[in-house]
């Protein structure tokens, strides 16, 4: 560095004022412009206004101020190469060692209001406009977006009086990677309120801010980390861990899957899940009560579960949750009660939400495949008892009814192909992820007779249930399955060439049968 000047124009005040401070105690002239240089000036700093260095006052509102030659030319010169040391004196450009950039909070402002006015104006041009200026000369420009970052450049500074080039390089890189996640914001508003406008084609830029790096994927042997992309969604990414030891990739993957499984329900819900698929789900009047029916439908598959509570957690939950080995517990919010129990299990991960999600809302999944990636939008499809198709001659009391919308919310969330039993609005037996839809029914009742004989009842708790199906049924043998185990009513999407068959086979049993019209695979 030789000119030591640092030009810092910030939206996120956060550490700036001691950053600056140490700025000016090691030798560098401070550039600012509007809010930044007020701040900086009313904590006592010496500043000098980028209007006094360009020339020209800011206009328009403040959309244009930094976009001058004399900025970026200090920015982009390289201090190596002649012809670019010669343009700078000739034309006036004093060099700019270091910047200090962070945006106009775009995503910020788009979770409070979806006015597009005030929007636009929250789209930073010259911002992003010196950044990337800075990141590209970075050999001879110091760039930092995070104040994260202000602490450890000042160390080295302090140090050795510069600033090393891998560490310019690694913030560099931070440059680009904000920027393309910056970008594709405001694309996805662009595009639409779902943010993939009127179809999937096109180009899609998929950014994401690390929130966490990983102990190691799947397994061992692979890298992970949590990153956070989009629209804030209450979830595991935004959620608060109040105890526990750090969550795995498989933690956060089954705790995802166990939080949208309850988000799809109004009443008391709890949800225990074991490698992305529920071991059992229940609704009732409590929490307390909902716990002990969701454990009660497969306390075998329950230990070391994922639990996901929809309501605020009690100390009688938790209380009762403790009874069992468990992996982690999320809930928008739990009691000091609650909290006080589950710290007796230092292990175990409670985490808070603040809020449920939204499982209408729309937002974009993304699957790595071998030289690209697919993308959809998240399966939001929901039905309501009036949306259902009653297809047989009999017809649905108001229990079968209650239990046939429980158990489609419920198939929705199990790995394709899918079997769900219920009854009082408990599952009974899962059958997930099988090739044949006739095995993961027979799974799910067995299951069900395997929890029978575990609490030592007379029958198993398909007798008298329902069942769903996440997908048709191709022939008369999937559905002859759940008849066989003993339910008295089944839910499935309809749309088989064999609809006459299936139907035909149901009112030979007596059963009734409802369609939805809607299909949920989750592979």
């Amino acid at each position: 560095m030789t000119s030591r000047r640092a030009l810092l124009s910030v939206s996120d005040k956060t550490g700036l004022v001691p950053f600056a401070t140490n700025l000016a105690a090691h030798g560098f002239e401070i550039l600012s412009t509007g809010g930044t240089a007020t701040t900086l000036r009313d904590a006592g700093l010496a500043v000098t206004d980028v209007a006094a260095v360009t020339g020209f006052p800011e206009i328009m509102d403040g959309r244009v101020k930094t976009l001058h030659p004399n900025i970026h030319g200090g920015l982009l010169a390289r201090r190596d190469n002649d012809a670019h040391l010669a343009a700078m004196r000739e034309q006036g450009i004093a060099g700019i060692d270091l910047l200090a950039v962070n945006l106009y909070p775009f995503e910020q402002q788009q979770e409070k209001t979806d006015d597009f006015a005030t929007l636009i104006e929250y789209i930073d041009i010259g911002g992003p406009a010196m950044l990337r200026a800075a990141a590209k000369n970075h050999e001879f420009v110091t760039v930092l977006c995070d104040p994260a970052d202000y602490t450890g450049v000042i160390d080295e500074i302090a140090t050795s009086g510069d600033v090393s080039q891998k560490t310019r390089r690694r913030l560099a890189g931070q440059v680009f990677a904000r920027t393309a996640a910056y970008d594709q914001a405001i694309a996805d508003w662009m595009a639409g309120d779902d943010g993939m406008g009127d179809g999937m084609g096109g180009s899609m830029i998929v950014a994401g801010r690390c929130l966490q790096e990983l102990r190691y994927g799947e397994n061992p042997h692979q890298k992970a980390a949590l990153y956070a992309a989009g629209p804030v969604r209450p979830g595991v990414a935004s959620a608060t861990q109040i105890q526990g030891k750090p969550l795995s990739y498989n933690n956060l993957n089954d705790t995802d899957a166990a939080f949208e499984l309850v988000a799809e329900f109004s009443e008391p819900t709890i949800a225990i899940i074991k490698h992305a698929n529920p071991c059992g789900v229940a609704s009732a009047a409590s929490l307390g009560e909902a716990w002990g029916a969701a454990l009660a439908a497969d306390p075998v598959s329950a230990f070391g579960g994922i639990v996901a509570a929809n309501m605020p957690l009690d100390g009688e939950t938790a209380r009762h949750i403790t009874g069992i080995f468990t992996e982690v517990v999320i809930a928008p919010e739990a009691d000091e009660t609650a909290r006080a129990i589950l710290a007796e299990k230092p292990n175990l991960r409670l985490l808070t939400t603040g809020s449920m999600p939204d499982a209408g809302s729309d937002a974009v999944k993304i699957k790595s495949v071998s030289g690209g990636f697919l993308a959809q939008s998240r399966d939001s499809g929901s039905i309501t008892a009036y949306d259902i198709r009653i297809v047989t001659r009999a017809q649905p009391d108001e229990r079968q009814l209650a239990d046939l919308m429980f158990a489609w919310r419920v198939v929705k969330h199990v790995k394709s192909n899918a079997i769900v039993f219920a009854r009082e609005r408990c599952t009974v037996g899962v059958g997930a992820g099988q090739m044949s839809r006739v095995d993961s029914a027979r799974i799910a009742a067995q299951k069900a007779r395997d929890t029978a004989a575990h609490h030592g009842w007379d029958a198993p708790g398909t007798i008298g249930s329902v069942a769903a199906s996440d997908a048709f049924f191709p022939f008369a043998d999937g559905l002859a399955a759940l008849i066989e185990a003993g339910a008295t009513a089944v839910i499935q999407p309809g749309g088989s060439k064999a609809d006459d068959t299936v139907i035909a086979a149901a009112d030979e049993a007596g059963i009734v049968m409802a369609m939805t019209g809607m299909r949920h695979f989750n592979h």
